[in-house]
């Protein structure tokens, strides 16, 4: 029963990992006023009608704190990057000279650093969130072998371990949180 105990802790483990990658993943794309080569992760470029990652058909760079580089490997790629660019919803503006698109990152305004501060708090109680229903399917799994003949004890114990889990990933994602928005308010 231990076993079965800690298999259920160790897989819902893995949906909290999940979950925090996923907010990683999401608050790496929120731009701070700094460039970044992860504010375009995920921008996709239709190379030769294959929609393909930009990462995979130019190097990004950031030259400076105000400028993002994109070198493509093929001239002929410069379109299709400054399209996907514009196209994206990013609010960037690119601006290429035949071999490297550059794009310049404006100065956030501090209204414009409030509301990425406040998607930020949402991104991080989406994680909360997600962390909530692990533990959740934790407590109804051991419910559930209990009725199979679990010891309360266990159970409890068992709880106990789930809600440690719950409490070290929480503290992870309220640093994330406090990072992110210390990157977004300085200046």
């Amino acid at each position: 029963m231990q076993e079965d105990i800690q298999f259920v802790l160790d897989t819902s483990e893995e949906s909290m990992v999940a979950a925090m990658a996923h907010l990683e993943k999401e608050l790496s794309g929120i731009r701070a006023g700094k460039a970044d080569p992860k504010m375009l992760l995920g921008l996709m470029v239709d190379y030769y009608g294959t929609d393909t990652p930009i990462n995979q058909v130019a190097n990004i760079n950031t030259p400076d704190a105000r400028t993002i580089a994109i070198q493509p490997w093929e001239k002929a790629m410069i379109e299709p990057i400054e399209r996907a660019i514009i196209n994206s919803n990013l609010g960037f503006n690119p601006d290429n000279n035949g071999e490297i698109i550059r794009i310049n990152i404006p100065i956030l305004t501090t209204e414009r650093r409030k509301e990425l501060t406040k998607q930020v708090h949402s991104e991080g109680e989406n994680a909360k969130i997600s962390i909530r229903n692990a533990r959740r399917d934790i407590i109804d799994e051991l419910k559930k072998m209990q009725k199979d003949g679990l010891s309360e004890d266990l159970q409890r114990d068992g709880e106990g371990e789930a809600q440690k889990l719950t409490d070290k990933y929480y503290a992870l994602i309220e640093t994330s949180i406090k990072e992110k928005e210390d990157d977004i308010m300085t200046l």
